[in-house]
């Protein structure tokens, strides 16, 4: 085998024994409780009703919450309205009075929605898109490159909204799939969503309660995909849920009101919540484009906002608007409620700590609205997967937005598209596509008990078992990393040539040669042991201990695993991750061939094994 075959089958998970879970995934458990997802899903849409006179007041838009008994989207006689459920316009939230009616204000420009209550569900078209929100243009959008909203006219007489009772979303457990970064630019990456996490998801059925959750950059520019996007989503066993990211722009809007009208009109409110179990999940829009200088770079810090006219650029934000709506709707949520805030670029992440359009400028805003309550942030947008807990601290955070450490625990989820589909095609038809950080593509799953969760990654075409990734970090592969980065920078002459990634000599070992874990779902309280051949185990130690400290980078730091093929096949280079441990590999190590066994426990106490023979020589 060649070192090049030697990296594809380490990343592919053949160099080393799969990593295996002592404990169940809760999701496994879980599973049989569900029925086929086709045979129980209630589709429907909203009911719209006109009338040739129209409503006596068009400043106040009416509508009924309902109980829609014979699944029919129609609010029937006979059928209950349901009180207490709120509904809201992206401004005020209104509460149904006790025959599920609301009343709210009218705007020229605004997405009514209804926030699902637990017990119930929201129904979802046939491609499993939810189905929970009316947008009222009346003139429809400015003339867009992919249409936005067409005209909508006047407010109509009434918008209702039908449910129908669901023991799925009430359920104490529940498992939710929040899938970052689907980012299909063409109808090739398309077919690789399909037969990588997309044909995952449609062998699970666990999801069915909470469904899915696509936290932005649903396409890659070019919106027509979302038809096809659908296509994805009809796969899956759960209702769709979307929330808009940077690549899902009306890049020809010329203000921020309407740069995600096409994504209104295709998918789902720009923003909204929705109960499951015990847990409220808000879904913000944390892009603002274009920036501008007045609102976005008063501080000087975000520079990329300066010529809105000529070089329009995003940036991350929540604008007044949405702020007052959010603190609306937690307003009306029990305290005991677990709140689950997503959105596209993360309130704060490690990727990006020292950039300030790549987190959101709202971030204290949002956490005094979050104080005293149980919280999870999740995000995509970074191509990388973070585990961040309470207390955690980075010095970005600490010299751009005033934070210390996080209040509560932040993931970044990891991205469907991996590194946008780079690298090397794989037999099962996807790319390896590498993340930034050495993590491979997956979803993630948050599994809800009561009030409380544990987050999951599940890596494309692999079980929840497969959690970390082992290799050498060598004086030897150092040097290469450098050659190979000049290399690839000015491409005369040969390339470098790593050689085999699981040889070192006494040489390397002299010079210090680390055993790497990549635990892609590693935090702040996980360990990682490691025990050589017949050895007691010892610890390895994690490369960023997330105190206050800046961002370690270079070949030292890096996941050899990874950056071995993100330098020859391409893609961002795994220089930096949050979740690297390295065990030094002892200098006497006598020459032949090696087993180290390895044990990564997470923070909920579930263990990992995994394991990784490497030979030693006297020399190259």
């Amino acid at each position: 085998m060649s070192s090049r075959e030697r990296v594809l089958a380490a990343v592919a998970g053949v160099a080393g024994i799969a990593a295996a879970a002592t404990l169940a995934t809760p999701g496994a458990a879980a599973s049989g409780r569900y029925q086929h997802w086709d045979d129980t899903a209630y589709r429907g849409q909203i009911e719209v009703v006109r009338s040739a006179d129209g409503p006596s007041d068009p400043t106040v838009l009416n509508g009924t919450v309902f109980v829609d008994r014979d699944r029919d989207s129609r609010h029937d006689r006979n059928e209950r309205g349901l009180a207490g459920v709120e509904v809201s316009n992206g401004r005020e939230v209104a509460t149904t009075d006790s025959r599920g009616r609301y009343r709210l204000p009218v705007y020229d420009n605004m997405t009514v929605f209804v926030t699902q209550p637990a017990g119930y569900q929201v129904p979802v078209d046939e491609f499993n898109v939810a189905q929970f929100h009316y947008n009222h243009l009346p003139a429809g959008s400015p003339d867009l490159r992919y249409g936005g909203i067409a005209p909508t006219g006047p407010i109509p007489d009434a918008v209702n909204f039908p449910l129908v009772e669901s023991r799925l979303t009430d359920d104490r457990r529940l498992s939710c799939i929040i899938a970052g970064d689907l980012q299909t630019y063409d109808l090739d990456e398309v077919e690789y969503a399909r037969k990588g996490a997309i044909a995952d998801l449609a062998r699970r059925n666990d999801y069915q309660g909470c469904g899915s959750l696509f936290v932005g950059d649903v396409v890659g520019d070019d919106l027509s995909l979302y038809d096809e996007v659908k296509g994805l989503t009809a796969q899956t066993n759960g209702p769709a849920r979307f929330l808009p990211g940077n690549h899902d722009l009306d890049f020809d809007a010329t203000t921020a009101e309407h740069s995600f009208d096409t994504f209104r009109a295709q998918l789902a409110p720009a923003y909204f919540s929705y109960d499951v179990g015990n847990a409220h999940i808000i879904a913000l829009n944390t892009v603002r484009y274009p920036c501008t200088p007045e609102l976005d770079n008063a501080d000087g810090l975000r520079p990329e906002c300066d010529d809105p006219v000529n070089r329009p650029r995003y940036n991350g934000a929540i604008d007044a608007t949405q702020l007052e709506w959010l603190r609306r709707d937690l307003a009306k949520v029990d305290r005991d409620k677990l709140i689950v805030i997503a959105g596209h670029i993360g309130l704060l992440n490690w990727a990006d700590e020292g950039s300030a359009i790549h987190q959101v400028d709202q971030v204290r805003e949002v956490y005094s609205l979050l104080h005293g309550r149980k919280a999870v942030a999740l995000a995509g947008h970074s191509h990388s997967i973070e585990n961040l807990r309470t207390g955690d601290s980075m010095q970005g955070w600490r010299d751009l937005f005033g934070v210390q450490s996080l209040p509560f625990p932040h993931l970044t989820v990891g991205a469907i598209a991996g590194d946008w589909y780079s690298g090397q095609v794989t037999e099962a038809g996807y790319p390896t596509a590498l993340q930034r950080d050495g993590g491979r593509p997956g979803v993630l799953t948050l599994d809800l008990h009561d009030s409380s969760f544990q987050e999951r990654f599940t890596v494309t075409g692999e079980s929840d078992r497969v959690q970390t990734q082992l290799g050498l970090n060598s004086p030897t592969y150092r040097e290469w990393y450098v050659a190979r980065s000049a290399w690839n920078r000015n491409p005369v002459g040969a390339a470098p040539e790593l050689g085999d990634p699981l040889v070192v000599d006494q040489a390397d070992l002299a010079g210090g040669t680390w055993l790497t874990t990549n635990v892609f779902m590693g935090a702040t309280g996980s360990t990682v042991t490691v025990r050589l051949d017949d050895g007691r185990p010892r610890a390895a130690v994690r490369t960023q201990a997330m105190q206050g400290e800046d961002q370690l980078v270079g070949p030292e730091w890096s996941d050899p695993v990874a950056v071995a093929e993100q330098l020859v096949h391409g893609g961002s280079v795994a220089d930096r991750t949050m979740h690297l441990w390295r065990f030094a590999l002892p200098a006497d190590l006598s020459p032949g061939t090696h087993r180290a066994h390895v044990t990564a426990t997470d923070i909920h106490g579930r263990r990992f094994t995994d394991s990784l023979t490497f030979r030693v020589v006297a020399s190259r």
